[in-house]
Order: C-alpha cells, then sequence, then structure tokens
C-alpha cells in the first residue's frame, strides 16, 4: 500500500438509492491510505462556509497537534478567552463513516443539514483534508471559487463520478 501524500483533484457524485452517498475513487484511495487501509471516512462541517470537510484517520494527530499549538499561541499572547475545551469540540466533532468498497456511505442528517446537501456532493481537494460541497452552495460562492465551480459544473454536466 502506498503512502498517503494529501488529497488531489475534483470529484462529483450523485445522491444514490437510500439516502447513500458514494466516496469518489481517487478519494476513496486516498483516504483509505490515510487510514492504514481502514475504511473510515470523517466528516465535519466546515467552520466557515456552508460546505463539510472530509479527511481520514491520519489528520486525527495533526488536529491533536494543532490543539496544542493553538493553546500555547492563546496562551503566549495572554489571551484568556481562549478555551481548549471549546476548541477541542470544534476540531474533534466529526463523524466517523464507514465506507464499503464502492465507497458508499450513509451521512448523517445532521452534517446534510449543515452541508445543505441535496441531490449530488461535489469534491474539492485541499491537500490535507478536501471541500464536500452541495452543488448549489458552491455556485453562490464569490470569484476566488471560479474554478472549482466551473470544475463542478462540468463534471455535473457529464455525469462523472470518479475524480478529474
Amino acid at each position: 500500500m502506498s503512502a498517503f501524500v494529501g488529497y488531489n483533484g475534483q470529484a462529483y457524485s450523485p445522491a444514490g438509492e437510500k439516502g447513500r452517498f458514494v466516496l469518489p475513487p481517487e478519494f476513496r484511495k486516498a483516504v483509505k491510505e490515510s487510514g492504514g487501509g481502514s475504511r473510515t471516512l470523517c466528516l465535519a462541517a466546515h467552520g466557515k462556509f456552508d460546505c463539510l470537510i472530509g479527511f481520514g484517520l491520519s489528520r486525527i494527530d495533526q488536529l491533536h497537534t494543532q490543539l496544542d499549538r493553538e493553546e500555547d499561541r492563546a496562551i503566549a499572547r495572554g489571551d484568556d478567552a481562549f478555551d481548549r475545551d471549546v476548541r477541542a469540540a470544534q476540531l474533534f466533532g466529526f463523524s466517523q463513516l464507514p465506507f464499503d468498497d464502492s465507497g458508499r456511505f450513509v451521512m448523517p442528517d445532521h452534517l446534510k443539514e449543515l452541508g445543505k446537501v441535496e441531490d449530488g456532493l461535489y469534491f474539492q481537494a485541499a491537500g490535507d483534508f478536501f471541500f464536500v460541497w452541495a452543488p448549489a452552495e458552491l455556485k453562490r460562492m464569490g470569484p476566488e471559487w471560479k474554478s472549482a465551480q466551473a470544475a463542478c459544473e462540468k463534471l455535473m454536466a457529464g455525469g462523472k463520478k470518479g475524480a478529474a
């Protein structure tokens, strides 16, 4: 098995039967590599945008490091407003979702609502994680997202499920 090097590319996946979604092949491969072969997709609401973020299990160690780093910075600045417990809840509030060999997984209702998910998912890689957008929400974003918007539109029109 090859070593995890991050996420790259884009893909679109229409909603499937029984409320299931499909993690596209290239993202599925990277998530498995990240988790040492585990078929576990971690999904959470993005802290800034109306979308979700996805990643594999290897990111958990990075989140612990990030939490420690943020606390150290807050202490150095004398920031009494930093609350480690609240920040930990934000960072580690993701859901761990099993997926089958075909990438099918069931998304919890609360994540569907937070991501405004309807009839399909657009996946946009971002290195250590990937964005999971409802296409309508991505379309509402500003010009800094024009490349992702164009890729999403093209992939939806082509009905492609795999990474572009």
